[in-house]
């Protein structure tokens, strides 16, 4: 089942193109796939560079 976006973030495309600088960021510096950077955005409910850092450090540390 896909949720609909909000206003705001159909409406705005520059915070999309952010969200996803964002991702190809993380996902090069930590040496996984933007999906995993994507699934662990959404199932935090944040975009916040440190704590998706720190989701991302802790599966690390379960490999």
């Amino acid at each position: 089942m896909q949720t609909n976006k909000t206003k705001s973030e159909a409406a705005d495309p520059a915070a999309e193109a952010r969200v996803e600088e964002e991702v190809a960021y993380l996902s090069k510096r930590h040496r996984v796939s933007p999906a995993i950077v994507q699934e662990i955005i959404r199932r935090i409910g944040t975009s916040e560079r440190s704590a998706v850092e720190r989701e991302i450090r802790k599966g690390m540390a379960r490999r």
